[in-house]
């Protein structure tokens, strides 16, 4: 949380972190960002995490929507993209409820604690973002 708010005073600023929580509640039960990963080619990457007990809610895919909003009607990128473990079938399942296009896999892309694990990689086009809305 800390890092987070250092990042948001940052100019540029390429990170824009957001807590999810409950409806109804104050109960944080998840965190979504945006990352700008480069200004000039006007590109960001989304990542969620979402608390258990709030899986299979809705809870990520509405927050990911907000942030392909956000990402392509404020800060005007023209490319927003997403990983995730292969293994994840309820993140996939989020990226493709909110219309992003399956790219591929990339092939030992992260180095975790138990070794090198592939990523499979989603994206949106600024275009897109236009029809899908």
């Amino acid at each position: 949380m800390n890092q987070a708010i250092e990042d948001s005073q940052k100019v540029p600023r390429t990170r824009f972190a957001q807590a999810i929580v409950a409806v109804g509640t104050e109960h944080l039960i998840g965190m979504i960002e945006l990352n700008i990963r480069s200004h000039t080619d006007r590109s960001g990457e989304i990542g969620y995490i979402v608390h258990p007990d709030a899986w299979g809610q809705g809870v990520a895919t509405a927050a990911a929507r907000r942030m392909l909003k956000f990402g392509f009607e404020e800060l005007q990128l023209h490319r927003i993209y997403a990983t995730c473990d292969p293994r994840n079938s309820g993140s996939s399942k989020v990226l493709t409820k909110i219309s992003m296009t399956y790219e591929g896999r990339l092939r030992d892309a992260l180095l975790i604690k138990d070794g090198w694990r592939d990523s499979l990689m989603f994206s949106m086009l600024e275009h897109e973002w236009t029809v899908a809305r």
